[in-house]
């Protein structure tokens, strides 16, 4: 058995679809089953527990010999995916694939590229089969700026001249999906990115001939943003953190180099941004919520 961690988050989510559309069994651990809803589809099992509480584990990790650990972005991510990590391998677990970030160093200045290192340091001491799935920032991440992009035509990040290579959720969940389902894959990193490497003026562009309106880019300052964030209701932690993340980029970090070998050694085609675009335009004009779970495609 295979079990998928953060079944109802944006990757999990993903990665479940995949599941789903392949027709292979797996079992997703949610926290609260009423956040599924809906049916679900026959090859999925659905499991509530607490990552970082092992006593809520046991029905979850019960004949389960691969785990793919995915957990939210929050301050308590070291601490549960190690607990979580600790719980596994005492159950029997033999292979935890470990979702994880390019850049994820321990001398990072994003914090949370801090934390996925702490932890994939932890997992390859835990005696346990490890694999460390690396991908880039997400496309999806410009979903946070769709409502200033359908009611202003505006895309307003602190990113400067900046250019990064995007990579496209569901090509990660064909990769994980394939990795669990084939050997040969403990030690071992795999990186992710996109096809191309993208300015922001590039993306406001890409977005305008997609959703079939003006979207431009205006480039504001960190903290700007970072008021922005908080005013709308965004935890302060994850605001400071982005705050790091653009402040970095608008330094020169540089995310620019493409990296499809991974898409190239499980055989997937790799997503265009003008794709990912084109596939959501009707979040980027305003009449499609990005956070409706249900887009992500694992319910029947």
């Amino acid at each position: 058995m295979i079990l998928v961690t953060g079944a109802t988050g944006e990757s999990g989510a993903a990665v479940i679809g995949e599941f789903v559309r392949r027709q292979l069994p797996v079992r997703a651990l949610v926290r609260d089953h009423a956040r599924v809803g809906g049916d679900v589809p026959a090859n999925v099992e659905v499991v509530e527990g607490d990552m970082a509480d092992s006593e809520t584990l046991g029905d979850a990790l019960a004949g389960v010999q691969k785990v793919l650990l995915i957990s939210t972005a929050d301050p308590d991510l070291v601490r549960t995916q190690s607990s979580f990590i600790d719980s596994a391998v005492n159950a029997g677990v033999r292979h935890i694939v470990k979702f994880s970030g390019m850049g994820c160093w321990n001398d990072a200045e994003f914090r949370f590229a801090r934390m996925h290192a702490e932890v994939e340091e932890y997992l390859e001491k835990s005696g346990a089969a490890w694999t460390h799935l690396r991908p880039s920032t997400f496309m999806s991440d410009y979903f946070r700026e769709a409502h200033a992009i359908s009611a202003e035509g505006v895309l307003a990040l602190p990113m400067g001249d900046a250019r990064i290579a995007p990579v496209d959720t569901e090509d990660i969940a064909k990769v994980a999906v394939s990795l669990l389902h084939s050997g040969g894959h403990e030690g071992k990193r795999y990186e992710m990115t996109g096809p191309e490497a993208l300015t922001v003026d590039q993306v406001a562009a890409t977005i305008s001939l997609a959703a079939g309106k003006s979207v431009r880019y205006v480039d504001i300052d960190p903290a700007e943003k970072t008021r922005a964030m908080l005013d709308a209701g965004v935890p302060a932690y994850f605001a400071d953190a982005m705050e790091e993340l653009f402040s970095q980029r608008r330094r020169g970090a540089d995310e620019s180099r493409v990296n499809l070998s991974t898409h190239r050694k499980f055989g997937v085609r790799p997503t265009t941004f003008a794709e990912f675009a084109r596939r959501n335009a009707s979040v980027f004009r305003g009449e499609k919520t990005a956070s409706n779970p249900s887009k992500f495609g694992w319910r029947s």
